[in-house]
Order: C-alpha cells, then structure tokens, then sequence
C-alpha cells in the first residue's frame, strides 16, 4: 500500500513542478513562494478550525489533534528545513531547465538512501541497489547533457542552488520518517505549512518588498494556486505513506523523485526544451532504476 502512495505522490508532485516553473518563469521568486505557502494554509485552516471547535472531524484522518510546544518545536523545525529546500530549488527552477532541474532532484534519494542506513537502519536488496545506482549514473551523464547548453555544474550558482535544495530535501525526508514515527499525519502536514508562511511573510516584508524594484517584478499567474494544490495533495499522500510500519525512507524518497518523468514530458511538449535526446537516456535510466526498485520492494 505505502508502494502504491509513494508513486501517486510522485505524480501530483510532478504536475507541482510543472506549475511552480510556469508561475516562476520571468516572475518574482519570494512572492510566489510566499502566495503558496498563504494559500496552502488557507487551505488547511478550515481543518484546524473544525478540529478545535466542533466536533465534525474527531475520530477522522483529518482532525488536527491539539499538541504540546515540543512538538510544534519539531515541526518548526521541518519548516525551516523545508523552506530552505524551497528557496534554493525556487530559484533554481526559474533560471534553469526543467530537463535539468529534473534529474537533478531525481538524485535526492541517493542522500537520503545513505542517512536511512545510518540514521534508521535500512537495507537493501540487490535489485533495489542496481536502481539506486541507476539513478546515480542518470546524474553524471545529465552533467554532461547541460555542458552542450551552456551550462557547467561547477560554476553555475543556479546549479548549485538545486543541488543546495536536494541537500536540505534529503534532510527533510529523513526527518520526517522520524516524526511520522510518534506524529500523526495532520499535524505534520498543517503545521510546517503555517510555520512555513509566517517565515515567508517575513521575508517578503523585510528582504523582497523594499527591494522589489530592484529584481523581477512579480506577476500573478492562476498556475500560483495549482502549486499549493498539487503540493498539499502530494505531501498528505506521502506523510501517509511514511506513517506505515513498514515502509522505507529511503524507498519511497527515490520513487517520489520519478516526478521526473512528469517535469521532463512537460519540458519537452510545453517548454521546448533543448537537448531532448540526451536527456531521454538520462530520463530513461531514472525510470529503469524505479522499476528495479518496484520489483526489489514487492
């Protein structure tokens, strides 16, 4: 079951990605980050209204339980976490393509896969190990494909930005396998979104707005609020997955990263994106490295 929700969120986060470089291309980054994060907790607050007053959600997956300050410290803690992972990928998405962005992020499990050995204990087998270096390949070769763009991994700082995000991501992913551990799933998800938009409304207070001159003007894009949509949807699904006994970090951290797929066929048909070929290679051992881990995790 935890299989099957991990690749369901890697779809919705693929269209998440697809929306979130329609709305940044030529706009401003930190008023579109701060909209999604506002939206998606405008989103959640009739839950946690309805949880704290009435007694419609008790006993449903959707009640927000009433938590003691260390936890709301542990999730705040996931909010700065994650919204550091979104400001580096949030600029990286806007100046790069997403045939390059892509795989890129298609790599977080790899970190990730590492802190699960150490930090929780997991192992894998042989097929899910020949996936894992699949992917890890897919990455090297995808460095090469985006020198013929003009684009060199050592001294693009916009590279560098993604590989930032992946970093944090991975951090954020172990993370939360140790908070879905104790945490229920509501908690979680509405929580860091709230946290994650009061951080953001100081940032776009103090940093962006006395500067907005100065940078990309802001423009609204309807793609603005499929973000938050797509995000929420793909979030919930995974924390759920997480929450199973039986399910690996480390697993379902390189599944959701088969978004790829989604963000490259994006590239390709609405954004015509260069050096299509190349990156099919690329795109097509992520995809080989997902199927050797399906069959490894059946």
């Amino acid at each position: 079951m935890w299989l099957l929700l991990a690749f369901c969120s890697a779809f919705l986060l693929g269209c998440y990605d697809v929306n979130k470089k329609v709305s940044l291309t030529g706009n401003a980054v930190i008023p579109v980050l701060f909209l999604n994060t506002l939206i998606s907790s405008l989103i959640l607050l009739p839950f946690i209204l309805l949880s704290y007053f009435t007694p419609v959600l008790d006993g449903t997956m959707f009640e927000v339980p009433r938590v003691s300050f260390e936890v709301h410290a542990a999730v705040f803690l996931k909010a700065v976490i994650v919204l550091s992972s979104w400001l580096f990928g949030y600029f990286g998405i806007k100046h790069l393509p997403l045939t390059i962005t892509g795989p890129i992020k298609a790599t977080q499990p790899i970190l990730t896969l590492v802190g699960a050995m150490l930090i929780f204990g997991e192992r894998l087998n042989l097929y899910q190990w020949i996936g894992v270096l699949l992917a890890l390949l897919s990455f090297f070769l995808l460095s090469n494909a985006g020198k013929k763009e003009g684009l060199h991994f050592a001294h693009n700082k916009w590279i560098f930005f993604t590989i930032m995000s992946v970093i944090t991501g991975s951090l954020s992913g172990l993370y939360d396998k140790h908070l879905m551990k104790s945490l229920d799933v509501m908690t979680v998800q509405v929580w860091f979104n709230v946290y994650q938009c009061l951080m953001m409304t100081v940032i776009l207070l103090f940093l962006w707005y006395p500067r907005r001159k100065k940078s990309t003007p802001f423009v609204w894009h309807w793609n603005i609020i499929f973000i938050s949509v797509f995000l929420l949807a793909a979030d919930w699904i995974y924390f759920y997955a997480l929450s199973f006994p039986e399910s690996m970090i480390s697993i379902v951290s390189m599944i959701r990263r088969s978004n790829v797929i989604v963000t490259f066929t994006a590239g390709a048909l609405f954004f015509h994106e260069k050096n299509l070929k190349r990156k099919a290679f690329d795109l097509f051992l992520v995809f080989l490295g997902m199927l050797f881990i399906y069959w490894g995790t059946r």
